[in-house]
């Protein structure tokens, strides 16, 4: 027998069949519960529909018609609730906390799992304040336009990589199954147009002026001898600046991959030839070994990215320290005939394919060898 609404509201505790597998559970304290009781695909299903303060009779049926729909057409209303539930969610997801379970994903691959922030900064400084409060799913190329728009031209490095990052972060979000616009970036790109900016080079000695200025490093403190490493090596300065002592054997010194930027040979460790003079250095350097490092910093770790440039600019000069790296690339264009492969592996530069890589089977050491100590006597000798 069909349920009324009089009956809804009087019936006593109990259960009460309306009909088509529409079921009142009527409580003690007079609240009740609608229930739609099914078979799909085989399976008997129970399903709440609501609360009877919540939901009339006649509410109820509705809701239990539409379900039967959903049977009739072999779709379980349960999990159809469930997927929209699921997309009611993703749609909440939002991009600040997308980000930062894309950026968690990636900290493997990262340098000592991220910790320095250049991966994630270029987001947090300039993405996620205007759109990490937006569902990412809502995210368009307007969005990303207008959040850039501010340093496309003035900052390009920067706007490219915060580009590059929210493009990985939309990737990400795809993968966890939102649907998100994956083209998003690269039409912001277009609706901003092309670059002003152009890049410029860091500021480098002429190698003819080196000489000059590595004679002045007369303090054997931390940072000078550390610059002078530098510039006998042709490395950047995160190897140099984390340089341990189990690092180097004799005359050569293995860098880890990890220190590397171009991780050369996909991933390998870097073998550096040291000059006699290099050696010299690492010998005046071991008096301030600690905890392995032989460039520690007077509080904790090694001394910072900033603390050589900082040095070259009391001196008043315009260059920096990553700038001997062409010193030292110019000198072996002008000064020595070593092939082009050589001299790239000299900064531990990337050349040709990998498959080209992949076979040879050479990293140039010894010649390596006698062009850092040819540039070694370069270096001491204050003529130049």
């Amino acid at each position: 027998m069909k349920l009324n609404a009089l009956f809804v509201k009087n019936a006593p505790p109990g259960k009460y069949e309306d009909g088509h597998g529409l079921r009142l559970i009527k409580r003690a304290d007079g609240s009740g519960q609608w229930v739609f009781r099914y078979t799909c695909l085989g399976r008997r299903r129970e399903m709440g529909l609501g609360g009877l303060a919540a939901l009339s009779l006649r509410d109820a049926r509705e809701i239990a018609a539409e379900y039967r729909g959903m049977v009739a057409r072999d779709t379980d209303p349960i999990e159809q609730r469930k997927a929209r539930r699921r997309q009611a969610i993703n749609r909440r997801r939002l991009l600040t906390e997308v980000a930062k379970d894309a950026y968690e994903s990636r900290q493997a691959e990262l340098k000592d799992d991220g910790k320095a922030g250049r991966w994630f900064s270029p987001l947090e400084l300039h993405v996620l304040p205007k759109l990490g409060s937006l569902p990412v799913t809502e995210i368009t190329q307007t969005d990303v336009r207008d959040a850039l728009a501010p340093i496309w031209h003035t900052k390009a490095a920067t706007a490219k990589k915060a580009a590059d990052r929210l493009k990985i972060v939309l990737d990400h979000a795809a993968a966890l199954g939102l649907d998100v616009d994956l083209q998003a970036v690269a039409k912001a790109k277009k609706l901003l147009g092309r670059q002003r900016h152009e890049a410029s080079s860091i500021p480098s000695l002429p190698w003819r002026e080196v000489p000059a200025f590595y004679a002045s490093l007369e303090d054997p403190s931390v940072t000078q001898l550390a610059l002078r490493l530098l510039i006998l090596t042709g490395l950047r300065s995160a190897p140099v600046r984390h340089a341990r002592l189990k690092e180097i054997d004799g005359d050569v010194w293995t860098v880890p991959a990890a220190n590397m930027k171009a991780r050369v040979g996909a991933a390998q460790n870097f073998r550096v030839p040291l000059s006699h003079e290099a050696q010299r250095i690492i010998g005046l350097a071991k008096r301030f070994e600690k905890g392995g490092y032989l460039f520690p910093s007077v509080r904790k770790g090694v001394i910072s990215d900033a603390t050589m440039s900082r040095f070259m600019e009391r001196r008043g000069l315009v260059a920096r320290p990553h700038g001997f790296r062409s010193s030292l690339r110019t000198w072996l264009a002008e000064e020595t005939d070593a092939p082009h492969e050589v001299a790239e592996m000299v900064l531990a530069h990337t050349t040709d394919s990998k498959v080209v890589r992949t076979y040879r089977q050479t990293d140039y050491l010894d010649q390596r060898r006698a062009l850092l100590e040819r540039w070694a006597q370069l270096c001491t000798s204050s003529a130049g």
